[in-house]
C-alpha cells in the first residue's frame, strides 16, 4: 500500500514539472498557433542557467536566498531567450503552415544543442540540493523526498496564478481573446506584436522555472530538450491545444501514468502515454478540454510553376538515368553505397511527398511507415529465416497493412491533431521495438540482415535497389496523374467543394494514404539489406524530420523537389556534417535559411531563377529588335 502511494506522490511531483513545460507550450500555441518544437530548448536553458547562477549567487546572498534567486533568475533568462526567438524568427512564421514552424523551431532545437555543448560541455552538470527541503516524509517502510512534497504544491499553485493573470488582468483578457480570434484582437487596437512577445516570454519563463527546479533532482544535460518536449506534446495533445486547465489535468494523468507505469507495466513505460494519447484523440479528437479544428483547404505554399522547357526535361531525364545506369562502373565501392543511399532516401522523401504536397496531411510520424518495412523486412530474415526476395515483399505489405489500420483513425483529425496523432503512432512503435527485447532486438536492433547470396555484390545490389526505387517512384509520379491524385489535391484545396459535390474524400485520402506507406515500407526494407542492420533509430523522430527536411529542401508543391531533397540532404551528410563537431549548428542553420528564405526549396528557386531569365532573355531581344528596326 505505502510502495503505492509512494508512486503516486511521485507522479504527482513529476505531473507538476511537466505542468510548467506544457503550460507554456499550449499558451504560445493558443495565441500564435505555432507548434514550438524549440520550447524544450529553452526548458534545459534553464536548466543549465540554474548550475551557472546559483554559485554567484549564494556568495553575494546566502546559501537560502541565493538558491532561489538563482531560480528567478533562471526564469528570467529563458523568457529573454524565448522572446528573442518569438522576435527574430516566429514573427516571420505565424501564416505558415505547421510543418515549416515545426521545422524551423527543430533547427533551434539543433542549434542550441551544439550551443549548450560548446559552452557548458558535453559532461552532466549536478546541481545544488535545495536549503531546507533535503528531507524525507516516512511512509511506512519508504521514504518521500521532502523536495518532492514542495514540487507537488508548485503545479497547483502555478495553475492558480495563471488563472489569476488570465481572468484578472486586461493582459490575460487580451491573451484569451487573442486565442479565439487574433485578427479581431487587432483590430481592436491592441499591438499584435507585443501581445505574442510577451506570450512567448510567459511560457518560455515557466519553461525556464521548470528547468531550474529540476536541477535538485536532476543532473543538467545537452539532450534533456528532446525527452522533455515529447512529453510536454503528448499532454498539450491531451489537454486540448491552447486550454490551460487541460493541461492540467493531462499533466496530472501523465505523470501517474509514468510513475504507476514503472511499477505495474515496466516493459510498457515508454507507450503508455502515447497509448493514452492516441485513444484520447480517437474517442475526441481535439483533447479532453480543446477545440476542434476547422479543417480549411489550401497547398502548403504554391506549386513552382516548370524549370526547364518539355525538349530539356527529357534531355535532362535522359542524361539522369545513362549516369544511373553506368555509375557502378566509374565510381568507387564508397560512392556506390551513398548513391544507394540517396535513392533509398529519394523514395522515402517522395512517399511522404504523396500525401503532404499532394493531400495536404502533414504527417510528424512517417518514419512508422519506413521503420514497418525496415523490421518487416529484418524479422523476415532473422526469425523466419525467409530469403530477401520474400523479405522485399513482407516490407512494403507490412507498411501498407500499418498505413491501412492507422490511417483510418489519423484522417479522421484535422490540422495539428492529426499530425500529433501521427506522431503518437510512430513513437509507440518504437516504444515496442525498443522495449521488445525478445522479438526486435530492444536498443542493439537486429543484425545479420543481409541479401541473397546472388545479390551480396555491391553493384548487383546497387541495380536492385535502382530498379525497385524507380519503379516505386514512377508508381507514385503516375499516381499524382490519375484521377486518385486530382481527388487529393482537389480535397487538399477545397474539402467542402468536393463534399459538396459528393466525393468520398476519406476513401480517397485513406487509399493515397495507404500507397504512400507501402512506398515508404520498400524504402525501409532495402535500407534494411543496404545496411545489415535494423535498429530503433528507423522509427525515431529524427528518422521522420529527416523526410521532412529532404522534403522542404527539395519543395513541397514540387514533383521533382523530393528528389532534390534526397540526394541533397545524404550528400551533406556525408561529406559537410563530418568536417566538424558542430554539425547540428550547421544543419540547424540550412533549416532555417531553407525556411526562412527558400520556403518553395529548390525547385520554388530554380523555378523563379528560369522565369527571371527568361524574363531578361525576352527583353533583351525586343531592345535589339527595336534597335534594328531604327537603324
Amino acid at each position: 500500500m505505502w510502495e503505492i502511494a509512494t508512486q503516486i506522490l511521485t507522479g504527482l511531483a513529476s505531473a507538476s514539472n511537466l505542468f510548467l513545460v506544457a503550460c507554456g507550450l499550449t499558451l504560445i500555441f493558443g495565441v500564435t498557433r505555432v507548434v514550438n518544437f524549440a520550447h524544450g530548448s529553452i526548458y534545459m536553458l534553464g536548466a543549465y542557467a540554474m548550475v551557472t547562477f546559483v554559485t554567484p549567487m549564494r556568495e553575494h546572498l546566502g546559501s537560502t536566498l541565493g538558491f532561489w534567486a538563482a531560480i528567478a533568475a533562471s526564469a528570467i533568462f529563458a523568457a529573454v531567450v524565448s522572446a528573442a526567438i518569438e522576435v527574430i524568427l516566429l514573427r516571420r512564421l505565424y501564416r505558415s503552415n505547421h510543418l515549416f514552424q515545426l521545422l524551423a523551431t527543430f533547427g533551434v532545437v539543433l542549434i542550441v544543442q551544439d550551443l549548450v555543448i560548446l559552452i557548458w560541455g558535453a559532461e552532466d552538470i549536478l546541481g545544488p540540493r535545495a536549503p531546507g527541503l533535503t528531507g524525507f516524509v516516512q511512509l511506512g517502510e519508504h521514504r518521500f523526498p521532502t523536495y518532492s512534497v514542495f514540487m507537488i504544491a508548485v503545479g497547483p499553485m502555478v495553475f492558480l496564478a495563471l488563472w489569476l493573470i488570465l481572468h484578472r488582468t486586461r493582459w490575460g483578457t487580451l491573451i484569451r481573446a487573442a486565442s479565439q480570434d487574433k485578427e479581431m484582437v487587432g483590430l481592436l487596437g491592441a499591438r499584435d506584436s507585443l501581445l505574442m512577445t510577451s506570450v512567448l516570454a510567459l511560457g518560455g519563463a515557466l519553461a525556464g522555472l521548470a528547468g531550474a527546479l529540476q536541477i535538485p533532482m536532476q543532473p543538467a544535460n545537452a539532450f534533456m530538450d528532446v525527452s522533455i518536449i515529447t512529453e510536454a506534446f503528448v499532454i498539450t495533445v491531451i489537454g486540448g491545444m491552447g486550454s490551460m486547465t487541460g493541461a492540467f489535468l493531462a499533466a496530472i494523468m501523465v505523470g501517474l501514468i509514468q510513475a504507476l507505469g514503472i511499477q505495474l507495466f515496466p516493459k510498457s513505460t515508454l507507450v503508455l502515454i502515447f497509448v493514452v494519447m492516441a485513444i484520447v484523440l480517437i474517442i475526441r479528437p481535439w483533447g479532453l478540454l480543446g477545440r476542434p479544428e476547422v479543417e480549411v483547404g489550401g497547398a502548403i505554399g504554391e506549386p513552382p510553376e516548370r524549370i526547364l522547357s518539355p525538349r530539356m526535361t527529357r534531355f535532362a531525364l535522359g542524361a539522369l538515368a545513362i549516369f544511373l545506369l553506368f555509375a557502378p562502373y566509374f565510381l568507387s565501392q564508397y560512392h556506390v553505397g551513398l548513391l544507394i543511399e540517396v535513392l533509398l532516401m529519394s523514395l522515402f522523401a517522395f512517399s511522404l511527398n504523396f500525401i503532404m504536397g499532394n493531400g495536404g496531411l502533414v504527417s510528424f510520424g512517417h518514419a512508422a511507415y519506413f521503420g514497418l518495412g525496415a523490421y518487416g523486412a529484418a524479422l523476415a530474415v532473422y526469425h523466419w529465416r525467409w530469403p530477401m526476395e520474400a523479405a522485399l515483399v513482407l516490407g512494403p505489405l507490412a507498411a501498407a497493412a500499418g498505413a491501412l489500420i492507422f490511417g483510418w483513425f489519423v484522417l479522421r483529425l484535422a490540422g495539428v491533431y492529426a499530425a500529433m496523432l501521427t506522431l503518437a503512432i510512430a513513437q509507440i512503435l518504437w516504444s515496442l521495438a525498443f522495449q521488445w527485447n525478445e522479438f526486435s532486438g530492444g536498443d542493439n536492433g537486429i543484425n545479420g540482415v543481409w541479401p541473397s547470396a546472388w545479390a551480396q555484390s555491391r553493384v548487383v545490389f546497387y541495380y536492385v535497389v535502382l530498379a525497385l526505387s524507380v519503379t516505386a517512384i514512377g508508381a507514385l509520379w503516375r499516381a499524382t496523374k490519375a484521377p486518385l491524385g486530382y481527388t487529393l489535391r482537389a480535397g487538399r484545396d477545397s474539402p467542402r467543394r468536393c463534399e459538396a459535390i459528393g466525393i468520398n474524400l476519406l476513401m480517397h485520402r485513406w487509399a493515397g494514404f495507404v500507397l504512400a506507406g507501402a512506398a515508404a515500407g520498400l524504402s525501409g526494407a532495402l535500407f534494411a539489406f543496404s545496411k545489415g542492420t535494423v535498429d530503433t533509430h528507423v522509427l525515431s523522430v529524427s528518422m521522420t524530420v529527416d523526410s521532412l527536411v529532404m522534403v522542404l529542401i527539395g519543395g513541397v508543391n514540387a514533383i521533382t523537389g523530393p528528389l532534390m531533397g534526397g540526394t541533397i540532404y545524404p550528400l551533406l551528410k556525408a561529406y559537410i556534417m563530418p568536417l566538424t563537431d558542430a554539425w547540428r549548428m550547421f544543419l540547424g542553420a540550412v533549416i532555417l535559411l531553407t525556411v526562412l528564405l527558400f520556403p518553395q526549396g529548390l525547385a520554388g528557386f530554380l523555378s523563379r531563377l528560369s522565369r527571371h531569365l527568361n524574363s531578361s532573355t525576352n527583353s533583351a531581344g525586343v531592345s535589339l529588335r527595336v534597335v534594328g528596326e531604327r537603324g
